[in-house]
C-alpha cells in the first residue's frame, strides 16, 4: 500500500513538471522575446492558460512604444515614441466561449490605443472566426489555403429538469453574444448569421468567402 502511494504521488509529480514545461514553451510561443518584437500567437484551443499569456502580452505590448525618427529621410532627425501595430497569428480549431470573449474584449481595448493585425493561417474554427475578425479593418489578413469553419455553440450537461432549463438559457445567451459580436466585426447581419447557423452543420469557408464576408480583408 505504502508503495502503491508513492508511485501514484510520483506520477502526479510528473503530470505537474509536464503541465509546466507546457506552459513554458506556451509562454515562449506567445510572449514577445523583446521590445521590438511585437508578434503573438494563438495554436490550437482557445483555452484559459493560452488565453491568460495572450492577454498579458496585449496589455504589456500596448504600454510599449517604439522610438522612430519624425523624418527618416534624415538621418539627424529627432525621435518620438510610437505605438506600432501588433500583428496576431491565429490557428485554431476553436475552444472555450468564455476564454474566446476574455481575450475578444482585450483586443477590443487594445484597438483604442493601436491596431491589431490578425492573421489566419491553416484552419480558424468557431471561437477563432471572432478572434480574426475582431483584428483592425483593413488589416485582418488570412492565408489563401485557410479553412474557416463557423457553427452553433456546442454544450453538454446533466442535471435537473430546471437546472437544464437554466443551463439552456445560458447557451442561448452565449450563442446570441456570439452571433451579435461578429456581426459587428463583419459585414454579416445578425440575421444572415442566424439562418447560417441553423443549417444545424459546420458551415466550412474558403479564404475567399471569409473575404467575401467581411471576416478578414487580405489574402496572402
Amino acid at each position: 500500500m505504502q508503495r502503491h502511494r508513492s508511485k501514484r504521488f510520483q506520477e502526479e509529480i510528473e503530470e505537474v513538471t509536464k503541465e509546466q514545461v507546457v506552459q513554458q514553451k506556451i509562454a515562449t510561443l506567445i510572449m514577445p522575446k523583446d521590445d521590438e518584437m511585437r508578434l503573438i500567437g494563438l495554436f490550437g484551443e482557445v483555452e484559459e492558460t493560452k488565453v491568460s499569456l495572450l492577454v498579458a502580452s496585449l496589455i504589456d505590448l500596448v504600454d510599449t512604444t517604439t522610438e522612430v525618427p519624425i523624418n527618416p529621410d534624415d538621418p539627424n532627425s529627432e525621435t518620438e515614441e510610437v505605438l506600432e501595430p501588433i500583428e496576431f497569428i491565429i490557428s485554431t480549431p476553436g475552444g472555450n466561449a468564455d476564454d474566446m470573449f476574455a481575450l475578444y474584449d482585450m483586443m477590443r481595448i487594445v484597438k483604442d490605443k493601436c491596431d491589431i493585425i490578425t492573421f489566419g493561417l491553416g484552419k480558424v474554427m468557431s471561437a477563432g472566426v471572432l478572434l480574426l475578425a475582431a483584428g483592425t479593418k483593413g488589416q485582418r489578413k488570412i492565408g489563401k489555403n485557410c479553412r474557416v469553419m463557423i457553427h452553433s455553440v456546442i454544450a453538454g450537461n446533466a442535471g435537473s429538469y430546471h437546472n437544464l432549463e437554466n443551463e439552456m438559457e445560458e447557451i442561448r445567451h452565449t450563442q446570441d453574444s456570439y452571433l451579435r459580436a461578429l456581426a459587428d466585426e463583419t459585414k454579416m447581419t445578425y440575421t444572415q448569421l442566424r439562418k447560417m447557423i441553423d443549417k444545424k452543420v459546420n458551415v466550412y469557408l474558403s479564404a475567399e468567402e471569409a473575404v467575401k464576408m467581411g471576416i478578414a480583408d487580405i489574402i496572402v
